[in-house]
């Protein structure tokens, strides 16, 4: 289902019971976080606070914090349908025979939609006034925190060379009623944007949108690769185009049914200290300095809803929007590395922290081959430790995961130390985005490999006696 914005995602939320409204006065300063960080921990609905001390407008929030509601936000009954559909549609075997090609219409029909459509007008931009950020229901979420932080901003930026347009999602300090930090991290695409303005000097354009149709919301999060514009994944998920208007004052397109939009421009000279904050890795990260984004006009809708998440110990809202990652992704690294069967990256990982894979072991060191095509593929380089099981193993069950890594390794044989680039929110290694990550081979080790004893059998049961205590189960007496 396609939804045309955040509300209408909210009204079908709020139909499937995944949504309750709190009336009663909350504050934005540290009260909003703790109520929503319990909620969370107990797998508890989307919360929209409708009287928020200090602003006129209500916070939705935990609206991505379950399963079922990340599946709805893309159009899908499961996260695995998304990655089945995109499966089927790079898989070359498809379309081999003409009827093949016949059959396979309707899916490339799909894709029509990935194209927006530019409008002239927008209900992100019935009201147009000067930025005033105090009327904002901006969180300030943790004690340690630096200020109030944009937690949900998807930030607009324009390539000068290729013109081509991206989105991220990048938290934002709230300095003052008209500037922000914008957290660009060294290897993000915003940052190598800011890179390509800073040569040419002067003011960078930037536009920042606070609450829109829940695919572009997770679009603006997805690792794309930088040829495939997010506003273009967003149609493929939402089966329906983005219709898109260009801001009041920036050469640049957002989503048209936007709730907040904030214009306005980055100096690529001017520098400030941001944080420190309370992040998904569930510890504060450290000050640092980066780009000042000045806000020169504000829009918004008339009623509009003003969007936000918490991040902290998992599990967390964020962790959600990671596994719709997870699923939708494996399709992708299927074709890079067809071994592959399966893979999780646990929420206690805070997605590059700790990723789990099953292969199909077919030569000798195979494992370490998985290892270092992960590492040096996109973002999966930040991954700190990287676990290889056989197929046999669901990568999903911790528990026989464990059961694999606790008794089929050798420390010296199967533990791999990698150096190489970390993720900036890393506060573990000495030197800061530049590390050691670990590689664990859980596989079952073969004579070319060097094992030259025989390995053993997993016990299990036979399966005639197995079927023998199913049929006589009842009359056990044990249910």
């Amino acid at each position: 289902m396609a939804y045309k914005d955040i509300q209408h995602f909210m009204k079908e939320l709020e139909e499937k019971n995944e949504l309750k409204r709190v009336k009663t006065e909350v504050d934005s300063y540290l009260e909003i976080t703790e109520i929503a960080d319990r909620v969370v921990k107990k797998d508890g609905p989307a919360l929209l606070f409708e009287n928020v001390k200090g602003s006129s407008y209500p916070v939705l929030i935990n609206a991505f914090g379950s399963y079922k509601r990340m599946s709805m936000a893309i159009g899908a009954t499961e996260l695995d349908n998304i990655g089945d559909d995109i499966h089927d549609l790079i898989d070359m075997s498809n379309y081999t025979t003409m009827l093949d090609k016949v059959k396979s219409i309707p899916r490339l029909a799909r894709l029509l939609s990935v194209f927006p459509i530019k409008v002239p007008k927008a209900p992100c931009q019935e009201v147009i006034e000067e930025p005033d950020l105090s009327t904002l229901p901006i969180l300030h979420c943790w004690p340690q925190d630096g200020g109030r932080f944009i937690t949900l901003p998807l930030v607009f930026t324009k390539d000068p060379e290729t013109g081509q347009q991206n989105i991220g999602m990048y938290r934002m300090q709230v300095y003052d009623n008209q500037t922000t930090g914008m957290h660009w991290h060294l290897h993000k695409d915003g940052r190598e944007i800011y890179d390509k303005y800073r040569k040419i000097g002067g003011k960078m354009p930037v536009t920042v949108v606070i609450g829109c149709d829940p695919a572009t919301i997770y679009s603006a999060t997805a690792p794309l690769p930088k040829m495939i514009d997010e506003i273009m994944f967003s149609g493929y998920l939402r089966k329906l185009p983005v219709p898109i208007v260009k801001s009041v004052t920036n050469d640049i397109y957002i989503p048209a049914n936007s709730e907040f939009v904030l214009e306005g421009y980055v100096d690529t000279e001017e520098l400030r200290v941001e944080g420190p904050f309370g992040d998904h890795t569930g510890y504060y990260s450290e000050k640092d300095v980066y780009p000042v984004f000045h806000v020169t006009k504000m829009t918004r809708k008339k009623n509009p809803v003003f969007t936000a998440t918490i991040v902290g110990r998992p599990p967390m809202e964020d962790c959600y929007m990671g596994k719709a990652t997870e699923r939708l992704f494996l399709p992708l690294l299927k074709m890079i590395a067809p071994e592959i069967v399966d893979i999780n990256f646990p929420l206690e990982g805070v997605f590059h922290n700790c990723v789990i894979v099953s292969i199909k072991k077919k030569y000798p060191g195979h494992a370490k081959k998985i290892l270092n095509t992960l590492w040096g593929n996109g973002q999966m380089m930040y991954t700190k430790m990287i676990i290889v099981v056989d197929e046999a193993v669901d990568p999903h069950d911790i528990s026989t995961v464990a059961w694999k890594v606790f008794n089929n390794i050798d420390a010296k044989r199967d533990l791999i130390i990698s150096e190489g680039p970390l993720d900036a929110l890393d506060h573990a290694s000495p030197l800061h985005m530049l590390g050691y990550r670990l590689g664990i081979d859980a596989t079952k080790k073969w004579a070319s490999e060097g094992y030259e004893r025989e390995w053993p059998d997993d016990i299990i049961m036979s399966d005639d006696v197995k079927e023998a205590v199913d049929k006589r189960w009842a009359e056990y007496g044990l249910d």
